[in-house]
This record gives C-alpha cells, structure tokens and sequence, in this order.
C-alpha cells in the first residue's frame, strides 16, 4: 500500500468541544459489520482508498478512547492518550490484512496500546523526577555542579545545597533520582541472566491490560448506555405521578416506601402499589418496541 501515515492522519476527526463531547460523538458513530470492515479493507489495501481508511479508523475511535481510560492512572491528559491511541490505531489500519480473517479492533490493540505505553514512559518519569519547585531548581542545575564522575561527598552536598538553597535531603534525593536508569520497556531474555524474573519486572507487564476482550467490553459498554438511555426516554412518556412513583420506588439511592408516597398523594399504600405495577408495565411495553 503506497499510502503513508501522514495521508492517514489527515482523516481522523480532531478533537472538539469538551472531552465529555468528544466521548459522546464517538459513542455514536456506527461500528462496522464484519463484512464492512474487510471491504473496506481490501479497497485501501488494494486501492489505497483513504476513504475507506478514514471509515475504518472513526469507526474504531470509541475502542481508542476505551483503551485510554485505563491509563487515566498516570497523570497525564486523556486528550494526549487518545491522540496516541489514534496513532496505533492508524498504524494498524495500514498494515491491516484481512485475508488473515481477525476482526481490526484485535489486530489494532496492540498498536493501540504500544504508541500510549511510550507516550506514558516518554513523559511520566520526567514529571516524576522534578514535583516541586526545589527539585525542578536542582534537576537544571545539579548535573553541572558535579565536579566529578560519582556520589557527591559531604562537602560537595553541602556546598551545592548552599549554593542552590535547597536542603541537603533535596540534594541527596535529587542525585538518586538523576543517576536511576530507565528500565527497558519490554526486557528480553539478554537483559537479565534469568529471562522469568526480568519479564516479571519489565514495564509491559504492569502497563498491559489484562481485563477482557476489548471488542466484548465495548459492546456490552454501549449496549448498557443504549438501555439506560432507552429506560429514561421510556419514563419519560408516563405522567408526572407515575414517573415520580418509578423514580422515587427503583432510581433513588434512597427508595421510598408505599407508605412515603401514599402519604405524599394523600391516597392508600395499595393505591400507590396499583400505580407502580401499572406504570411498570408500561415501561416493559415501550421498551419492547
């Protein structure tokens, strides 16, 4: 395929409004059948067709944005991990192959999911390593205050503590911090003389998502947020009475009793348990068409 990245790129929908905006409308864009999906595929592969490379990468934003989330631990803003994951993911369109016949979104985690791990390493030990205004103070200035290759004795730890008017702990702290090698992300066999102990420490390990299949959680995510949706708009064709009735007996954190809300309505408990149930059915009835 003679497309490069960059002509990719210029068919993602760029981020607009509020991120809660941007969640929602790629929500609701339509994911691709199985039978879409390779059309599409085999048109970019074999004609390079952006158009068809541009359906298949919206269609799989939400999957992006779903994977995103879980690494909302690190800090850093869910705009750039997304933005990363739309990267792996156009990288992925690319070198899909639907001859192999696997779905895109499996195919696509992986490229998903590299292009974040390296955002997130790229960036999260630097904003660990200087917090405060002390240690970003000594994290520009410390490397050329050392005289010499090594730890600084106490005289020199003194000195630059002086010199910087920092504590002699920041300076200590500082050092350990600057002289700690990266790890690499994902350690082989070479990098330890036992390969099971290195894997058990290497970055990928605690950066990888075990939780279940992407595609699965996703639709069960949407399908969920569908249902709800279509119980709101169901509630909403009651009376005022009755929607109250349903609220205040099933959506409440705190449910009210027959006994509240007869109260309430200056009628009978059994009242209010005729109007519950009959409004329940209703719901039911709308719901099923």
């Amino acid at each position: 395929m003679s497309n490069n990245l960059k002509n990719l790129a210029l068919t993602v929908p760029q981020h607009a409004g509020s991120h809660e905006a941007y969640l929602q409308n790629v929500g609701n864009i339509p994911m691709l059948t199985a039978e879409e999906e390779k059309s599409l595929a085999i048109k970019l592969q074999k004609e390079g067709d952006l158009s068809a490379a541009k359906q298949l990468i919206v269609s799989h934003l939400r999957f992006v944005a779903h994977i995103a989330k879980s690494y909302s631990g690190y800090g850093l803003p869910q705009a750039d991990l997304m933005q990363e994951g739309n990267i792996g993911l156009m990288k992925a369109v690319k070198r899909f192959d639907p001859s192999v016949g696997v779905r895109l979104v499996s195919f696509a985690v992986h490229w998903i999911k590299a292009e974040i791990h390296e955002f997130v390493l790229k960036n999260w030990r630097i904003v660990k390593v200087a917090t405060t205004k002390a240690q970003r103070k000594l994290f520009f200035n410390l490397r050329k205050n050392k005289k010499r290759l090594g730890w600084f004795n106490q005289d020199e730890v003194s000195t630059v503590a002086n010199a910087l008017g920092v504590s002699e702990k920041e300076v200590r702290e500082m050092e350990s911090r600057m002289s700690s090698q990266d790890m690499a992300f994902d350690m082989g066999a070479d990098d330890s003389d036992d390969a099971s102990e290195a894997s058990s420490y290497s970055p990928v390990q605690y950066l990888t998502d075990n939780s279940l299949d992407l595609a699965d959680s996703v639709e069960q995510e949407q399908f969920q947020k569908q249902s709800q949706n279509r119980l709101f708009a169901a509630i909403n064709t009651l009376d005022e009475r009755a929607k109250d009735i349903v609220s205040a007996r099933w959506l409440m954190d705190q449910k009210a009793t027959l006994q509240e809300l007869a109260k309430k309505y200056d009628v009978s408990a059994e009242r209010i348990r005729q109007l519950e149930k009959t409004a329940m059915k209703k719901l039911q009835a709308t719901m099923a068409t």
